[in-house]
């Protein structure tokens, strides 16, 4: 009872973002929750430290420091100015918009692309004087979708692709052509949501922007970060890679280590152990078989059917804590690896239904809340739409 109490309530933070009237966050809550179910004898210490899955904590804050050295040599802004001087019309600005921001978020974690992409975009928009918003729903929009197609997309891909064994390759393979038609599709969908923005295809005209770049840094990580990539292609262990890789990129005489340090989200790294600790002391429980055989009715083995459940509960507790709720049915399933890829795509592409659907979201509207507020509802028309023919699509490729 103390574990399902305390499943329960961590859940509920997740959900709701704060323990309503206390300062306790969503990394707290786990913290909190890990804790008890150490406290209250449902776990020793030795397996709470064997319910950590360290392989999803290694890869995370490994491609973590390959990002930091990549953001910090100015090569994100550098590409994204290349594309935006020469798309010279607002359909094709905002198609080359979503490229960047879907192809980078294939390799380099969604939520860090929309924390680069978004003050460029506001920029460029307020030099042409357009009306920023579609294009920045662009990049919340793409950034997700793009993160779909590997494992180092995003968080629950990366919990993913350690909880299934699923090679990198076949991975990608699998998912990457719902992520180009999901691509494709948000194109399609913002153009016809905000048509007047795209309606007249006037030529426009951007003066070059100097931009940073730390030119020996940046080709030291782009090196690296195409190296690891190979590697991943190649069927080495993806963590052990990503490891190696950042452990290259700290070994430098150019940029301090602290500067590093506080591009890593600690806090999430901490998120995820709590969790495991928490889902692993549920499970001791008789909750997830009761919660199975209750599911048996509903056939969770078809692609269509587990893709709504996933980006219903998405919505509910967020994609991560939604990827650790199935975790326990999928390993009973007739075929496993479809149903890890179909949830892998459902939990991710349901990120872009609400706002609060994912961290990217939230990323791209707080950091345009001053200069281009943008709506529940302005989130909403493109998002809903978007998220129901992108899901379709991949429970239609993927079934």
């Amino acid at each position: 009872m103390a574990a399902i109490i305390t499943f329960l309530a961590v859940y509920l933070v997740l959900a709701v973002g704060r323990l309503p009237g206390f300062r306790v966050d969503r990394t707290g809550a786990c913290i909190i929750g890990a804790s008890l179910m150490i406290a209250f004898g449902v776990l020793d210490f030795e397996q709470a430290y064997a319910a950590i899955n360290y392989d999803t904590i290694i890869l995370l804050f490994g491609v973590m420091i390959v990002v930091a050295n990549l953001r910090l040599s100015g090569f994100f802004g550098a590409v994204a100015e290349w594309v935006v001087e020469h798309a010279h019309r607002p359909l094709i600005l905002l198609a080359a918009i979503v490229f960047v921001a879907g192809f980078f978020s294939a390799f380099f974690v969604n939520d860090t692309i929309c924390l680069v992409l978004t003050p460029l975009v506001l920029e460029i928009t307020r030099q042409l004087r357009r009306n920023a918003v579609p294009y920045l729903l662009a990049v919340a929009m793409s950034a997700n979708i793009g993160s779909v197609s590997t494992i180092t997309g995003n968080p629950q891909n990366m919990m993913i692709g350690s909880f299934s064994g699923i090679q990198y390759r076949t991975f990608a393979a699998a998912l990457s052509p719902v992520a180009a038609v999901g691509l494709v599709l948000t194109v399609a969908v913002i153009a016809a949501v905000y048509h007047r923005e795209f309606r007249l295809q006037e030529r426009m005209a951007l003066e070059r922007r100097s931009v940073r770049i730390n030119r020996v840094l940046m080709w030291k990580s782009l090196a690296v970060s195409a190296g690891m990539i190979a590697l991943f292609f190649a069927g080495w262990p993806v963590p052990k890679v990503a490891l190696i890789a950042g452990a290259v990129l700290l070994v430098t005489r150019r940029v301090k280590p602290e500067r590093i340090y506080r591009e890593i989200d600690w806090s999430l790294l901490v998120l995820f152990i709590g969790l495991f600790i928490v889902v692993a002391g549920v499970e001791k429980t008789s909750l997830p078989g009761d919660l199975f055989r209750g599911t048996q009715r509903f056939h969770l083995e078809r692609v269509a059917v587990l893709s709504a459940f996933g980006a219903l509960l998405s919505n509910v507790v967020s994609n991560v804590p939604a990827v650790l709720v199935f975790k326990p049915f999928i390993a009973h399933m007739s075929h496993p690896a479809r149903s890890w890829l179909a949830l892998a795509m459902s939990t991710t592409l349901a990120g872009n239904l609400t706002i609060m659907g994912s961290v990217a979201n939230l990323i791209v509207v707080q950091r345009a809340r001053h200069e281009a507020p943008i709506s529940f509802w302005d989130y909403c028309k493109v998002g809903a739409p978007l998220t129901v023919l992108t899901i379709t699509a991949g429970v239609l490729w993927l079934g």
